[in-house]
């Protein structure tokens, strides 16, 4: 690893008490980023932050309910604060609530697409507010989406979070050429099935509308029919490609998603 890849670098993600919003946030740190790590789960946020310090890092943690766009100001301020700056944003906050179309509920659709859709397009303005606010540099700005194999397809079972990551690829793509002139890329990565904490949930949530007949089955199954790999992933198998987005590497593109699925969707 290159610990000095992402020197320099002042991070904010959203989403990051667990999974691989967490993930990304050690990940990062640990290759020279100075990290917000920010969530409505403060006390997950606060564990991962003390694994990055314990490993020689430098991070903070913000409470941020991504529906208030005030949470959205506060935590870009603490960054600046902080760390001087802020240079790359991870919107990685999501939910999912499998429900079979007939029986999706406005309930349903508003849980999702607030958190979604509402969430990243909040946090993407106060972010480049800021990076507006600090000028052109030499390097881009970036603000990175995390998208999802379902902006480039959608299942029978998830109808509304496939909705919420096309806004999603709609929001890279509007993004990139509302912001290019102020020096920011837009770009986002898009993961398949990935074990974490939002998965296990997922999994119950398969069961119980009958779509699987017991635990675990989802994951199996679906990297036996669906994954040219043979195998879901792990946020270890997202990080580098995130790592790359936020490095110099990424300075030429905008407007993008990379996929990291194993080869669910062939583009």
């Amino acid at each position: 690893m290159d610990k000095e890849r992402l020197k320099g670098k002042n991070v904010l993600i959203t989403g990051a008490a667990q999974g691989m919003g967490a993930a990304v946030g050690e990940h990062f740190a640990a290759q020279g980023a100075k990290i917000c790590l920010t969530d409505v789960n403060l006390d997950g946020c606060k564990e991962v932050e003390e694994r990055i310090r314990s490993a020689g890092g430098e991070a903070i943690s913000c409470k941020v309910d991504v529906r208030n766009r005030e949470d959205h100001v506060a935590a870009v301020k603490a960054t600046v604060e902080n760390f001087g700056s802020l240079n790359v944003s991870i919107n990685n906050a999501g939910v999912n609530k499998p429900l079979f179309f007939m029986d999706i509920t406005e309930e349903n659709y508003d849980f999702i697409m607030d958190i979604n859709v509402r969430g990243a397009l909040l946090g993407m303005q106060e972010q480049a507010r800021q990076m507006i606010k600090q000028g052109k540099q030499k390097e881009p700005y970036k603000i990175i989406h995390v998208a999802s194999i379902l902006s480039r397809e959608t299942f029978d079972d998830v109808v509304v979070y496939g909705m919420s990551k096309h806004a999603i690829a709609a929001l890279i793509k509007g993004g990139a050429k509302s912001l290019v002139e102020h020096g920011i890329t837009v770009n986002g990565y898009g993961p398949g099935v990935v074990r974490t904490e939002l998965w296990e949930q997922l999994d119950k949530d398969l069961v119980a509308i009958g779509k699987f007949d017991k635990p675990g089955e989802s994951m199996d199954s679906i990297a036996e029919n669906m994954i040219l790999m043979k195998r879901y992933s792990y946020p270890e198998d997202v990080v580098g490609t995130a790592s790359f987005l936020a490095s110099s590497e990424s300075d030429y593109m905008t407007g993008q998603i990379l996929m990291i699925d194993g080869g669910m969707v062939i583009q």
